[in-house]
């Protein structure tokens, strides 16, 4: 057979590779379900989340509207992968970024910034919503301050959920050959479900869009009433609001239903996943599969599940895999680190953590 070469293939810049990531079904954790779970694995992204979407699209949007010229300076806060985003695309444009999150943020959250070259700006975690050093009013006062800055504002910024209406929505879509019957998705800002969720209704209006969302936020309530409610603590990452104002990128109306997961099955179904599956992931991963399981019970076989997997898990050696970190933070998992973790769809999902 004659070996036919290959014409070379190269990306211009690390942005090229952001998005088309891989949907991959899932077989050990789906607890008997006929039903079909697949997750969308995000940190195939080259920063290692699906926040690389929304924070390309940002930054895209405010260099189209004049907003960010050459030379000038991205600030966001973030706990992390929003942060990672934008930390990277900064350094490939030559944007300086300055990061602003709390002091609870892990070790390894702040190395990873600071290895792209952002600046890490830490502020109390117990700051109010009123207090100037409360991270979103921190970051604002930098912008203020410096000349040719932006502020991303993930939360109330249109071009987060449009990303996930022109990208992830889409890949979806085509990846399970127009054949999805149910989404399920955390809010943080919510740019996600609803970008996603609006795109998959729009093309079938049967799909279900289903929020996963931490024990102690406030989403659940706000779906079912409308109203803000006052969050208790959770120690899911990355997932849930436990601020008391809703995002802009948050649109209710594409929400069906919300299923809450507590912290200890969020954490098992997490630890599950990289060592039945090898989905080595974060924590809000096992929220939404944890989520996305107790659906599957209720399908049927013709049914086809997409379950959003949005970071991995190397940001969480410190907790999510610690197992002396669990002891002292979630005393309820001594039973599970210690039998290997089998059985994480065992918690009591409406238990407070």
């Amino acid at each position: 057979m004659e070996y036919v070469r290959n014409p070379m293939k190269l990306q211009e810049s690390i942005v090229e590779t952001i998005g088309s990531t891989p949907l991959v079904k899932l077989k050990k954790v789906i607890s008997g379900s006929t039903a079909t779970v697949a997750v969308k694995l995000e940190y195939f992204n080259p920063g290692g989340s699906i926040k690389d979407r929304a924070a390309l699209a940002m930054i895209d949007a405010a260099e189209n509207d004049g907003l960010l010229r050459p030379g000038g300076t991205i600030v966001e806060a973030s706990s992390g992968n929003t942060g990672y985003a934008i930390a990277m695309l900064g350094a490939v444009r030559d944007y300086s970024v300055v990061i602003v999150c709390t002091d609870k943020v892990s070790h390894e959250k702040i190395e990873t910034l600071k290895a792209f070259g952002a600046n890490v700006v830490r502020v109390p975690f117990d700051a109010p919503l009123n207090s100037p050093e409360h991270y979103l009013n921190t970051a604002k006062r930098i912008v203020k301050e410096s000349d040719n800055a932006i502020f991303a504002n993930q939360s109330f910024n249109p071009a987060n959920p449009k990303a996930h209406y022109l990208t992830t929505g889409p890949e979806i879509w085509e990846q399970t050959d127009r054949k999805i019957t149910t989404f399920v998705c955390s809010a943080g800002t919510g740019g996600t479900i609803s970008g996603a969720g609006k795109y998959l209704k729009e093309r079938n209006g049967d799909i279900e869009v289903v929020l996963a969302d931490p024990v102690g936020s406030i989403y659940k309530t706000y779906f079912e009433t409308g109203k803000i409610d006052e969050a208790f603590p959770y120690l899911v990452e990355a997932a849930g609001q436990n601020e008391p104002f809703i995002p802009d990128a948050f649109d209710r109306g594409v929400v069906d239903r919300v299923v809450l997961v507590n912290d200890e099955e969020s954490f098992l179904m997490a630890r599950r996943l990289a060592r039945e599956e090898g989905i080595f992931c974060g924590i809000s991963s096992g929220m939404i599969v944890s989520a996305a399981v107790r659906v599957a019970q209720e399908k049927t076989k013709e049914d086809l599940i997409v379950a959003v997997v949005p970071d991995a898990g190397d940001k969480y050696l410190s907790r999510l895999y610690s197992d002396d970190w669990l002891r002292q933070n979630l005393p309820s998992m001594e039973s599970h680190l210690t039998s290997g973790d089998s059985n994480a769809g065992s918690a009591d999902p409406e238990a407070k953590s």
